[in-house]
């Protein structure tokens, strides 16, 4: 059987994807990807997977712009001729979807954050919702990876009851994101994710500043792609603002080694708006951090308040700097609990194994059907 992925970067997919993709070639499958060709192409062919390319910009947010999306999917679609497509980000998901839906062939969507059309009202908004609306009703299954999500959708009658079922995020591989933790001083916090407002970089920069007050020892870093094509992005005049003023601030680039990284840290913090689930976190959680995060949807899936981490309030500079203070007033022994408590929760509830079972079951009964 031939599957198709389509995200919007193939950075995406080798990143997020991998470990499904492994476990669909090893069930037999033949895997092909569809994204934006980027330097992370030569990765996935190394693994056996063919990468085919489209023209996508994943920043713009104007739908009459993309409509010309439809055709390349299209176009693509009918070359590359799968029997079933695995589909994941807002644009892969809707126009996709569309191009699809005239060729007959069944999609599995994966609805893995809203993104900024939901997180504020405006035109944009309501005509993303008519999109996914009109594309989501050929789908063969739609996954949720928060039920606040997928109620979101229902509420406003964007998909048919019968074909969603929330699942785990992208999972995470447990015996990859190990680490034997025997100390944590709660000294090196640390922001993994794009460099946007919407991922309250922001409010951790200037809760950074705030905490350096009464902490100068204390060691801030940010680990992410700094995204210039989008509106909400930290620029680097920002940034540069912000690491030449306070030295313990650092912004360390991209990696693509993040175990080394997150075993280098002592406290995890994604001050987000919304997610769909962060992976960042369940990564971070595996790997025995303690987390600081928001209450909002993706991020309190991940961290129960006071047992593997702190939650605060989304969009408030005060509460995140609170968060960190309460973080900092444990003892080092409440702090490496806190991790051993999040590695439990995720081998139990975001293992890669539990994931990847649940996609190939979907596969094969979409086929059989």
């Amino acid at each position: 059987m031939k599957i198709l992925i389509s995200i919007n970067t193939t950075w995406n997919i080798y990143n997020f994807r991998l470990d499904l993709i492994k476990s669909l070639l090893a069930a037999g499958h033949e895997v092909v990807a569809l994204a934006p060709k980027d330097n992370y192409v030569s990765n996935l062919e190394e693994c056996g997977i063919r990468c085919y390319n489209i023209k996508l910009n994943a920043a713009s947010t104007n739908p009459v712009k993309d409509l010309y999306l439809i055709s390349q999917y299209y176009l693509r679609i009918k070359e590359l001729k799968p029997d079933v497509i695995l589909s994941y980000t807002i644009k892969p998901n809707i126009y996709g979807n569309i191009a699809a839906r005239l060729l007959k062939i069944p999609t599995i969507n994966n609805i893995s954050g809203l993104g900024t059309i939901f997180i504020k009202n405006s035109l944009t908004t309501y005509i993303g919702k008519f999109l996914y609306k009109l594309s989501l009703a050929s789908s063969a299954h739609v996954f949720f990876q928060n039920k606040d999500d997928q109620q979101l959708f229902t509420k406003n009658k964007l998909i048919n009851s019968k074909i969603y079922s929330i699942i785990p995020g992208s999972g995470v591989n447990v015996e990859k994101f190990d680490c034997d933790r025997i100390t944590n001083s709660g000294s090196k916090f640390l922001f993994v994710g794009r460099l946007l407002s919407d991922k309250g970089v922001f409010e951790y920069l200037d809760a950074a500043v705030s905490v350096l007050k009464t902490y100068p020892s204390k060691e801030f870093l940010l680990v992410g792609e700094m995204d210039s094509n989008n509106l909400t992005a930290l620029s680097s005049n920002q940034l540069k603002n912000y690491t030449e003023k306070h030295s313990q601030i650092k912004y360390l680039g991209k990696t693509d080694d993040i175990v080394t990284l997150l075993n280098s840290v002592d406290v995890m913090v994604l001050p987000s708006y919304r997610e769909g689930l962060s992976k960042s976190l369940i990564e971070a959680a595996s790997m025995k951090l303690p987390i600081i995060t928001t209450n909002v949807p993706g991020c309190k899936d991940v961290v129960d308040d006071m047992f593997n981490g702190v939650l605060c309030e989304a969009k408030s500079k005060n509460s995140l700097e609170k968060a960190i203070y309460r973080t900092i007033s444990l003892t080092e022994k409440e702090r490496l609990e806190f991790g051993i408590n999040g590695r439990e929760k995720v081998i139990n509830e975001f293992s890669v194994k539990i994931v990847n079972k649940i996609y190939i079951d979907k596969i094969n009964k979409i086929i059989k059907s």
